[in-house]
This record gives structure tokens, sequence and C-alpha cells, in this order.
């Protein structure tokens, strides 16, 4: 079968491709995520899934025993107060319900993601080629028959079935589904823009590609399996701050189970009082134990993998978005990061006799038909200028003289008027040529040029030399600002470029950058990486090439470019849909914001177990020790209303901070000290003033309400 007796859409599927991740644009209580989440919530009531996370474990258990004790005190009318026991049991079960809801609607975000990606895994078929050229025969295969090394044919129109490198032919490919933007892409075979990716569609030409993996590990697959929440593994920091709260559980569950013999011996030798009952130990317990960081910590986490997807990166570990917060080494490249990535005009420097004004005016005309970014740039400085308005060619009645790699030169022919621009060297010798001479000065200029890192183009209008366009890396705005910040927050920026010293140098005091690396080769780049990792720092670097593999695999946070290589996709611990290098900036904010609000909400949930100190201990033992009377100073209505107000308001708050831990803690450019000053005063004072008012608002409203 061949290419030309079968029509791709006999081949292709013919499903519409998302533009971008349904995901991207749901709101924190979205309610499509909603139900599903509070569904889940009542799911995750499975001891198997309760026993994940210890702390909420004990809670778990501890609204067991609760109810247990209230069916007894209801078939056992004189025993106990049935109505305090059913509130605190009420306020146990929601409070697992509660960090359950938290931790189903942070997954869902990603579960939603999940499924927009899943639109990408269509039911195709291939055009398997029998020998791997173009022109050969094909026979149609489905995908899931597909293996690596297979060589397929790709058509305008078609929708690439399999991540896979091209190895003949060059088309434009609408990546649209994987990245949100509508611009299309060159993908060709050779470079560093050789990679093709699963799910997206061919627009134009055609293109032979080799199969790069096997069924189940493309990079759809990859990205479907990262984003779903169930999926995560938890981090190291997790897991330390995660043995941290169990063993502060296992402490105050000690001193809880200790009390009970001490209140009935206590109880004994006075002769007089009530000992303290399971129930309010229980509540104690609840209270005590680090229970709002313990509902919200697996939030957190899939909340932070989630941002980083909607910021358009895949990270294949949850390691990788935890160490993009601790990175302090940034190394980035020159081009396209630093740079915009093409050099453009940046000044006019005239001949000896030429005003700059004349050579602008000629340097337009040789660029109105260059449609390169260096001859765009040239006119739109031109008119920045001197307001020197384009010119139709047709109206000149002019034609286009095009770069060729034997003249070296463009420009146009106006009559017998021929305008040229082109590298100073192939410039003198085509003046020279013409008999006429080439100034001294202007070789000077050149020099001066290419010393400082420039590139010098040299304008010649009929036969004369006019003068010199100087072409240079333009610093990207707003940059220099965004290095500041992140040395403010201790983090070194080293600049890594195949140019010269003396260019690398003028490049980096320009964008402030701290360090540079020249003339940079694959084996310089991972000596770096290693140098500073011997010192314990952290590194994250971006790449795109296969040359950068080596790099990526060393750094600790390696952000792979989409439009990258197959090698530095999989050498990279993320993967950048948008292949925006720049993203590393917001990669590490993200990883920071990560950090940040765990440690806010950290300090916030050990902070509030001052005020219920002062409402449970009270309440618990005032019968046996009438002097811890004194420590009542909310003054609350009774020992049962201090109790059911703690253990309501233990409940309560983590649905206050639910949003807090989905959106993360406001991300701020500060350093280490300031930030650790920060997060006491907000989050620890803070921490410690809101029970008070919240257990007190409580208390006041079950007393209103005739509930005490």
């Amino acid at each position: 079968m061949s290419s030309e007796n079968v029509s791709s859409e006999n081949v292709s599927s013919e499903n519409v491709l998302p533009e971008k991740m349904a995901s991207k644009n749901l709101s924190l209580f979205d309610p499509t995520m909603v139900a599903p989440a509070i569904a889940d919530a009542y799911k995750k009531l499975d001891p198997r899934v309760q026993l994940r996370n210890p702390v909420m474990f004990v809670v778990y258990v501890g609204s067991f025993l609760t109810s247990a004790l209230f069916l007894h005190a209801l078939l056992n009318e004189h025993w106990a107060n049935a109505g305090f026991i059913f509130v605190i049991s009420m306020a146990l079960w929601f409070t697992v319900l509660f960090a359950n809801f938290a931790e189903s609607l942070a997954e869902g975000r990603s579960k939603a993601q999940a499924a927009s990606l899943r639109v990408l895994k269509q039911n195709l078929f291939a055009k398997k080629l029998a020998t791997p050229k173009h022109g050969s025969t094909w026979e149609p295969c489905p995908v899931a028959d597909l293996r690596k090394g297979m060589v397929l044919l790709v058509e305008a129109g078609d929708v690439i079935p399999v991540d896979a490198e091209v190895i003949e032919g060059v088309a434009s490919v609408d990546e649209s589904a994987i990245t949100g933007e509508s611009a299309p892409v060159i993908r060709e075979s050779g470079g560093d823009f050789s990679s093709v990716t699963g799910g997206t569609r061919v627009l134009s030409d055609w293109l032979v590609i080799r199969v790069s993996v096997n069924p189940g590990e493309a990079f759809i697959d990859r990205m479907i399996s990262m984003v779903e929440g169930a999926k995560r593994q938890k981090t190291p920091n997790e897991i330390a701050l995660t043995i941290l709260l169990v063993a502060l559980t296992i402490v105050f569950l000690v001193v809880t189970v200790t009390l009970l013999p001490m209140s009935l011996f206590a109880v004994e030798v006075a002769g007089s009082g009530e000992p303290v009952s399971i129930t309010v130990l229980i509540a104690l317990l609840v209270c005590l134990i680090p229970t709002t960081i313990g509902g919200l910590l697996s939030a957190i986490g899939v909340a932070g993998m989630s941002r980083m997807m909607q910021a358009n990166v895949i990270a294949t570990s949850g390691r990788a978005v935890e160490a993009a917060g601790d990175v302090d080494v940034l190394l980035l490249d020159k081009t396209g990061t630093i740079t915009l990535g093409n050099r453009q005009a940046a000044d006019f420097i005239p001949a000896p006799h030429v005003t700059e004004a004349q050579l602008a005016d000629a340097a337009q005309l040789a660029s109105l038909a260059d449609e390169t970014p260096e001859g765009r740039s040239i006119a739109v400085l031109a008119k920045q200028k001197f307001n020197i308005r384009a010119r139709e060619m047709a109206s000149l009645n002019a034609s286009f003289v095009p770069f060729t790699a034997q003249t070296r030169m463009s420009g146009i022919d106006i009559g017998n008027r021929a305008v040229r621009k082109g590298a100073a060297e192939t410039m003198k010798r085509f003046v020279e040529s013409l008999g006429r001479p080439f100034p001294d000065e202007v070789s000077q200029v050149v020099q001066d040029i290419a010393r400082r890192g420039g590139t010098p183009l040299v304008v010649v209008d009929d036969g004369t030399v006019m003068g010199t366009v100087e072409l240079k890396d333009i610093v990207k705005g707003g940059i220099k600002e965004r290095f500041a910040e992140l040395r403010h927050m201790g983090i070194k920026t080293v600049m890594i470029t195949g140019d010269n010293k003396l260019t690398a140098a003028a490049i980096a005091a320009e964008a402030g950058v701290d360090d540079f690396l020249a003339e940079a080769t694959p084996e310089d780049k991972l000596k770096l990486i290693r140098h500073y990792q011997a010192g314990g720092r952290l590194v994250a670097m971006t790449g795109d090439g296969t040359n950068d593999a080596p790099a990526l695999a060393q750094a600790d946070v390696a952000v792979a470019m989409n439009s990258g290589t197959q090698a530095a996709k999989e050498a990279g611990n993320m993967v950048d849909l948008d292949s925006n290098p720049t993203k590393l900036l917001e990669i590490v904010e993200i990883g920071k914001q990560l950090l940040m609000t765990r440690g806010s909400l950290t300090t916030f949930s050990i902070a509030n177990d001052i005020a219920k100190y002062f409402a449970i201990i009270p309440a618990a033992f005032v019968a046996t020790y009438p002097q811890l009377k004194a420590l009542d100073i909310m003054n609350l209505t009774s020992p049962t209303s201090a109790i059911m107000s703690a253990v309501i308001f233990n409940a309560l708050i983590i649905v206050v901070l639910i949003p807090l831990a989905l959106k993360g803690v406001k991300y701020r450019p500060l350093g280490a000290a300031i930030l650790l000053r920060r997060n006491l005063l907000i989050y620890g004072l803070g921490g410690i003033l809101v029970p008070f008012v919240g257990i007190k608002l409580i208390d006041l409203i079950l007393t209103a309400l005739n509930l005490v």
C-alpha cells in the first residue's frame, strides 16, 4: 500500500485535539471538582487509605471510639452525656473528612489535567514503512502494535501517533495540544529539533520518523502518570516532616494515655471530684497532635505538582519539584534565556563623509525583502531613529538579491543601483572588485564591534561604503531585575555560552548574572555542575540538545525543552512543554512556594496548640485540680463548652486553610532570614492568636444556641 492510494483520513483519527489543557482555568472550588472530591473524601475512609497518614489515622481511630461511646451512652441513659459525646464524635469525623476532602480536591485538579491529556491518546493507525525511506510502500499499523525502532510516515493532516525521532524530511507541526501555543513549529531530521511528540499534528509536508519508545513509555503516558495525584510519591522533605509529625503524635499519645491512671489515682487520693473521661482524653489528644498540617500535608504536595503542570511543566518526580525550592545555583543558556535569541540591529556607524541617516536609509533598502530577524531589526531601527518608513519593492521597480553561501551578502537592485549588506571581508572584496576603496576607518569600526562581541554588517550603496550596522545580542527586558531578586534569595546565577570570554563578559555584565562560563563544551558544563555539587550546592539547568544530556542528568533540577531531542528529555527530570528557557526561573519560584506553604502551615499548626492547652486542659482536669481554673484565660462558659469549642475549631480550621494549601503561600523573592521572620510573625503569632478568637467565638455560639 502506498501513500498515493490511501488517504490520510483512512488512517488518522478525526478527533479534534484540545488547544490547551482543560484544567488550566479551573477555579479553586470549581463545581465539577467539588462534588467528586466530596465523594472521594468518603471513599478515603477506607482504613487502608487512612493508614498512609499516621496523624489522621489517630483521629480516625478516635472517631470510631467516640462513636462507640456515643452508642453506649444512648443505651445507658445515666452513664454519660450522650449529646456531648455526639458533638465530639461528629467533630472528629468532620476533621477526617475535611482532610480527605483537601487531598481529593488537590488530586481532582490533577485528574482533570490528566483527563485532558488522555484526549491525545486517540485510536490511531500509523503508516508503517516497509523500508526507512520516503516514497516506499507503507501499511496501516495500530498504535498499540508499534515498537521502538519501527519507521513510520506522517504527512500533512496526520496525527503523530507516538514519540519519535525525525530521520528524513522537514515539516510544520502543530503542538498546541501539548504546549497550548497556536504557532506551529518546524521539525526536521538532524540537529536539536528532530524530536516529535505523540498527539501532535503535521500541518504541512511530510516526515519519516523512527519510533523512540515502546507502548506505555510515551511522553503522553508519562505525563498522565505524573499529573495523577494518586501516583505522586512523597518527597524526602515531606517524609522527614511526616516522621516529625508521627513522633509528636506518639509523644502526645503516651502523655494522654498516662493521664487516665493519674486522674483515677488523684480522685482516689483526694476522695472527691471525678476522673477524666475517655471522650475528653480523645478530644485532648486530637487537639494536641498536629492535625492541621497532618490533614493538609498531602494536599500541599499534590497541589505543588498541579501548579507545576499549570505552568506547562511536567515533573517526572515530586523530588524534582521540591528540589527546585532548595536550588541555590542556576545555570542558564545565554541564547533564548538571557538574550532574545536573535541578534538585533543596535547602532548605525557611518563611514567618513556619510551621515548616520544616509547609512540607515541604505541599510533599510538592503533589508526590504530580508525576512530574517536581523533584517527586520535593521528596518525597525531605521524607523525608530530616523522615521524611515518601509518602501514597497514593486513601487521602486526593484529586485531582491538573496543571501547565498557563495556571495555571503544580500541586498536590492534598483535599476543600475546596487545596494548590498554583508560581512566585512565579503563586502571589502566586493568593493575592491569594483575598483573602489574600503575605508580604514570602517575596518577599525568592524574590529571594535567584533572585539566587544557584536556582529558587524557593512553596507555598500552603488560601490560606496556607507558604514557599518552593529548587530548584538539583546538582553531581555526585566531579566536583570529577575536576577537581582534571585541574588536577594541567595541563588547564584551562571550564564553558559559558546561565545568568547570577551563577548560573554559584556553580556554577563549587562544581564547582571553572577558568573559565566564562556566557550562552554558539554564536558565543561558537566564539570561545572559537579564542582558546585561537591560544595554542597543544589544546581538547576535547562537544555534542549543531545549535547546537554550529560549535564541535565547530573543537575539536581534538570529542565528539558519539549522542542529538544529525546535524549535531553530522557535525561531531565522536568520537561517544559512551552520550550521556554526562562521557565526555569518560574520553576524555582513554584518549588520555593511549595516549601514556603508547607513551612507556614506547619508553623501555624504547631502554634495552634497553645490556645488549645488553655481551653482543654483546665476543662478536663478542673474537677480534680480546681487550681487549673486559673488557666481558663478565655473565660469559657463551662468545661463541656470548652472541650467542644476546641474540637470544633480543630475541624473548621482545616476547612479555612484548604484554599491556602491548594493555592500556596504567595511567593515573594525574599532572603531566608526575612522569610523566617515573616513566617514566624504571620503564621506563628497568627497561629497563636487565631485559635483564642475562634474557640471563644464558637463557645459564645454554642452558649447562645443552648447547646451546652
